[in-house]
Formats: C-alpha cells, structure tokens, sequence
C-alpha cells in the first residue's frame, strides 16, 4: 500500500508587499511577476509533498480577477489537491489584504500540474498518495479529475 500524507501536511503560504519593480506601466501588479510568484509557491508545495523534485507541467484557470498596486500586500496560499502516478495538482489562491481590517479580497487562482522528476528530469513515481480529509477535499480531487480529461481532450485537439 502507498503511503499517504494529508493536504495539511505540505500546504504553504507567502506574503508579498508590491513595490516599484513589481508594477507595469499602468501602474498595477506586472501579471507575469503574479504568475512567477505562483509557481514558485505551487512547486515548493509540491516538493513537500513529494519530497521530490517537480517541474510544472501544465496551469489551467489563470484569471486575473482584481488589480493589484503599489504598497499592497498579497498572500498566496497554496495546497495539492490531487496525486496521480508522476504528477501532482496545486490549488493557488492570491488574496490582496487589506491593512486595515484584514479582510482578503480574491485577486486570481490557478491549478499548476507538477510532475514529479529524478535527477535527469524524468518523470517518476510520486512516493506519498494524498489522504482527503472531508467534504472539501474530495470535492477538489474530483474537479482535478474532471480537469485532468479537460487537459487530455485539449491536447487530442491540439490545443
């Protein structure tokens, strides 16, 4: 049998302040700093669960919900939400909180697949399966199936 580890076990969270280098000439949050920042976050959760290396695959449902300016602060939470034989998926939240009341206010959310690899890069086995605790979590391991055939229809269309 698999071992398991639970979502608790590996999810992360990053707090981020906006300064001048991260704005574009509009004057709001640079997107692709956003997506780096998410990456980063969705591959260090993934190693934790894996205890592996990982390399992104795939980002599916990357939406820019609210813009994001100079001296905010950002919170990206992130957590796997289901394994499969080489690859993983990490659920990404970015949040904009508010200072004053700490209220968070949704800014953009995306699943990365991350797909466990050895020291040439190849995909291999993920050692730890995933134990869903709750309604919640197996209502996201569900939606990551249902994501994971959108992703191989696409690509049978050349998507």
């Amino acid at each position: 049998m698999q071992p398991m580890k639970k979502v608790a076990d590996s999810e992360g969270e990053v707090l981020k302040c906006i300064q001048y280098c991260d704005i574009n000439p509009s004057g709001h949050l640079f997107g692709g700093s956003l997506m780096a920042w998410m990456d980063e976050i969705a591959g260090v959760v993934a190693i934790r669960h894996a205890g592996k290396m990982v390399t992104t695959a795939a980002v599916d449902d990357l939406q820019f919900k609210k813009s994001v300016s100079l001296g905010d602060i950002l919170v990206l939470r992130a957590r796997v939400t289901s394994v499969g034989n080489t690859s993983m998926e990490v659920r990404v939240d970015v949040y904009r909180e508010e200072p004053s009341t700490g209220l968070r206010y949704v800014v953009n959310r995306a699943y990365f697949t991350e797909v466990c690899v050895d020291e040439e890069g190849r995909p291999t086995k993920v050692p730890y399966g995933l134990e869903l605790d709750g309604p919640c979590e197996q209502a996201e391991w569900e939606a990551a199936q249902k994501r994971k055939e959108l992703r191989k229809a696409r690509r049978q269309e050349g998507f």
